[in-house]
């Protein structure tokens, strides 16, 4: 059967900033950048991988980075795995979205809010995950790590989970690690959430 490991990227710029990044390309703070090591160290050490599959944004590439080093793995971009566009909110921090009258503050009922300025409902971001499942392998002995961000794992839980319009509202949190042994798009899974390095200080404190 396909495993599967689903990885929020580690600490961004825009993470340290409170800012959402939405697709605007933040790198990794030096924070982040010790974390990933750091996590793909202790990962190494339990789990195997043989193929790697990040967003191409910057922070999920640089969080790629060790994890290519130590499995001797290229790095797949995969623009489906990529975060929500938020058009004219991206770049925007938390505090500036308090004075925005049209932002959908309620992460319950997101489902079919698109962003003004071209950006992306929750439902949206669901149809270009769909085809991006429907072509891994459910048989087979691969192992796939896949990198991306908060709002994409969130419909990811959900797509897993078969839970679908309904949406998990919690975010993971950055480099925590999911996984699944994949059954196939359509079938509920068990979700194991996995903390390695830093990340395990960082649930300890929610």
């Amino acid at each position: 059967m396909t495993t599967l490991y689903f990885m929020r990227h580690a600490q961004s710029e825009a993470n340290l900033a409170d800012i959402l990044a939405s697709q605007i390309d933040f790198p990794l703070t030096a924070q982040g950048h010790c974390d990933a090591k750091a996590i793909a160290e202790e990962f190494n050490q339990q789990h195997h991988i043989n193929k790697l599959i990040a967003s191409p944004l910057s922070r999920a590439q640089q969080t790629a980075a060790p994890f290519a080093d130590l499995f001797s793995l290229p790095v797949t971009d995969e623009l489906r795995v990529t975060e929500q566009a938020l058009g004219k909110y991206a770049g925007k921090t938390y505090a500036e979205l308090d004075d925005e009258p049209n932002y959908c503050h309620d992460r319950s009922v997101r489902w079919n809010w698109v962003p003004e300025e071209g950006g992306e409902s929750y439902s949206m971001i669901v149809e270009r995950l769909q085809p991006f499942f429907a072509e891994l392998a459910v048989g087979g002995n691969d192992a796939i790590l896949v990198i991306t961000h908060a709002v994409t794992m969130r419909m990811i839980k959900a797509i897993l989970a078969n839970t679908l319009p309904d949406y998990p509202h919690e975010i993971a949190h950055n480099g925590e690690v999911w996984k699944v042994e994949f059954k196939g798009v359509g079938h509920p899974h068990e979700i194991k959430s996995l903390f390695f390095g830093n990340s395990k200080e960082q649930i300890s404190r929610a």
